[in-house]
């Protein structure tokens, strides 16, 4: 019994990244950082996120040492056939497919996919989910989805 509700509550989780690349944009040590995931709900889509990554020095010489800013790029390709899970959401308002905290407890870069059965096309979009205000700094990727 135990099995089956951890591999469930495994499934329901936003896809883990791996840093494919980090640029140093200055002497204080502030970065680009750029991970990749693969969708977990869609076979053959992988996305790469970019964002702003504060050094210490900043943190401690402008305050606000728990945060980073909310900007973000993503950019997701078509890495082999595309087959959508059984559990894809289809709602206009879409679905988390991967989250990291941007910082202690107000903030989180996230991307969420929305599938435009109209137009045949997968949109994913980056974004800051903030408590405390929104956000209006956001990116977008879209990948056309085949013919039936």
């Amino acid at each position: 019994m135990l099995r089956p509700l951890t591999a469930l509550c495994l499934m329901a989780l936003p896809a883990a990244a791996e840093e494919a690349g980090r640029v140093g944009v200055d002497w204080v040590g502030n970065d680009i950082v750029i991970e990749a995931f693969a969708d977990p709900e869609v076979q053959g889509v992988t996305c790469h996120i970019a964002y702003f990554e504060r050094s210490t020095y900043d943190r401690l010489t402008q305050g606000n040492w728990f945060e980073d800013p909310s900007y973000s790029a993503v950019d997701c390709v078509q890495t082999g056939p595309i087959v959508l899970g059984k559990g894809v959401s289809t709602s206009p308002k879409g679905e988390t497919v991967f989250s990291e905290r941007q910082s202690l407890i107000l903030k989180s870069l996230k991307v969420t996919r929305i599938v435009d059965t109209q137009n045949r096309a997968l949109i994913y979009l980056a974004h800051a989910s903030e408590l405390t205000e929104g956000s209006g700094k956001m990116s977008v990727s879209v990948i056309p989805l085949p013919a039936p």
